[in-house]
């Protein structure tokens, strides 16, 4: 028996379907809905990677690099190599087709433990501290125009963060059509801002504005070449691309998954380099690197240079970025507490979704809870340190399960199946920004590691563990059923897949903390 399949025989929340009563050959469970096309797809990569960054501090790579021709050649390197990690991604996504993307991913190759550790450390950090500091953002630019001369008091940015959580996780509760929708406008603005810039820039091309452009020019180092420094550079170029694996996460939502999965990624990763590679080129063309280093916000500063009176089109797109950027990272994160609770690794009641509105609600309050926690500390800038290092560590574990996956199941049925030199390049790029970062921060990985391994007690104590006292599962039984009957939500239809039916009759054995007389009005639910 599975890990997952052991959690859920031994607690309340595996309820026995959908409907609380045995699945008929009809299929009537609730389950969620398949809503996300390749535009939204498109989206929902695009969104997550493009965050303000790219508007607010592009310098990480510049101030790395030395100079601006080494800048650009780490934007288009690092942006070839993430486009190599998504090829590897695409084929494990079709061949394990599971929302929860790398977690799923680890927990099938490699085993419980270490799915549960990937698992652990984003709902204890990453996504809580992510989610924060974006809204935060968000909330700084929206309040600055009110507080020329000064900054905006620390409690009204929090209040206004929370605000933009708090009417995001109502817009992804109540429709995933809302929600995906939420993601397109705002993704679709966001460039437009990007096209704003970039056109600039060629517009000062035109001119002749191109100084640090030349070759003889771009290549003059500002400060003295390190292979160290570029090596940081490189470092910070590849977490700009970050959130490029969040489709994965969404599996079970996309619309033919096995075409649209991968076309979205073919088409938004070529699509955030190359608006990545000619935003940094179009910064050049109206600032020098020392007044791009300078600026705390490198948009708004190009803005002010070029475009006058029209400078406030900058901040309000730093902001419409930002709000759609919480949006996206929302509903990708919730689909990954919605899998680990599936699997048992997460309390059940997180694996259920809405009678009528087929959204998983308690994952949705959960990370919605978990990020304004997060805002009531001082700390998550520190935490986002530690936890970085463990984030990209598991990419390559990841891929690196795409390989052992090869060997160990040969035959498995691949829609889509890259040549292993593809991952062995990004597993070789990966190793030695992962040593970089072990050699220059051994500090701070040390202590992301050590955050990470806190998950194994947990681990031991609350999947492994069969025999728990009886109190405890009665507990759990009164707070699922609870859960349950506060958000309306019932667990998902597990599907017709030979694996899903497998669960799915171990679910059957399990008690559900609905009766069957609730779970019989809620059969009929049409999603």
């Amino acid at each position: 028996m599975t890990d997952g399949a052991r959690q859920r025989s031994s607690t309340s929340g595996s309820a026995k379907d959908a409907a609380g009563g045995e699945k008929d050959s009809g299929g009537g469970g609730v389950a969620l809905k398949k809503e996300i096309g390749l535009v939204s797809a498109c989206g929902i990569i695009v969104g997550n990677i493009i965050g303000s960054g790219i508007f607010v501090s592009p310098k990480g790579v510049m101030e790395n690099a030395s100079s601006v021709g080494v800048a650009l050649i780490v934007w288009i390197v690092t942006g070839v190599i993430t486009a190599i990690g998504a090829l590897c991604y695409a084929e494990l996504g079709v061949t394990i087709p599971k929302s929860g993307g790398d977690y799923s991913y680890v927990k099938d190759i490699f085993g419980g433990l270490a799915g549960f550790l990937r698992l652990w450390i984003a709902v204890l950090v990453i996504y809580p501290t992510n989610q924060a500091v974006i809204a935060l953002t968000f909330s700084n630019y929206v309040l600055q125009p009110l507080f020329p001369t000064c900054f905006p008091p620390e409690s009204g940015l929090r209040l206004l963060a929370a605000v933009c959580l708090l009417l995001l996780t109502w817009v992804n509760c109540s429709s995933v059509r809302w929600a995906t929708r939420v993601q397109d406008i705002f993704t679709a603005g966001k460039l437009l801002a990007l096209a704003l810039i970039i056109i600039m820039g060629f517009v000062q091309i035109c001119k002749g504005e191109y100084y640090w452009l030349e070759p003889a020019n771009a290549f003059e180092p500002f400060q003295e070449y390190d292979v160290g420094l570029i090596a940081l550079a490189f470092l910070q170029g590849s977490f700009a691309y970050g959130g490029w694996n969040f489709l994965n996460y969404v599996t079970e939502e996309l619309v033919d998954p096995y075409v649209n999965l991968p076309r979205a990624i073919f088409i938004s990763i070529p699509l955030v380099t190359f608006v990545y590679v000619f935003a940094n080129i179009a910064y050049v063309t109206a600032m020098s690197p020392q007044e791009l280093l300078a600026s705390n916000a490198v948009a708004v500063t190009f803005g002010q240079k070029l475009l006058g009176v029209m400078s406030w089109i900058m901040p309000i797109s730093v902001a419409l970025s930002t709000f759609g950027g919480v949006n996206g990272s929302l509903f990708t994160s919730s689909r990954l507490f919605f899998a680990g609770a599936r699997e048992g690794h997460l309390p059940s009641l997180l694996a259920m979704i809405h009678v009528k509105r087929c959204t998983p609600i308690p994952a949705l309050l959960f990370t919605c809870l978990s990020t304004l926690l997060m805002l009531c500390t001082s700390d998550m800038y520190t935490l986002i340190n530690y936890v970085g290092f463990i984030n990209y560590l598991f990419y390559g574990v990841t891929v690196a399960g795409q390989i052992v996956l090869r060997f160990k199941q040969p035959n498995m049925h691949r829609p889509i199946k890259i040549s292993l030199i593809w991952p062995v390049i990004y597993l070789i790029f990966w190793a030695f920004l992962l040593i970089f970062s072990l050699y220059s921060e051994p500090v701070v990985c040390g202590i992301g590691l050590a955050i990470m391994l806190t998950g194994v007690p947990v681990y031991f104590l609350g999947v492994y563990w069969d025999n728990k006292p009886h109190c405890f599962d009665a507990f759990v039984d009164k707070m699922t059923y609870l859960g349950q009957k506060f958000c309306v939500v019932v667990y998902p239809d597990m599907g017709s897949s030979s694996e899903s039916a497998e669960e799915g009759e171990e679910m059957k054995e399990a008690r559900s903390p609905l009766s069957k007389e609730d779970g019989e009005n809620h059969k009929s639910a049409d999603c």
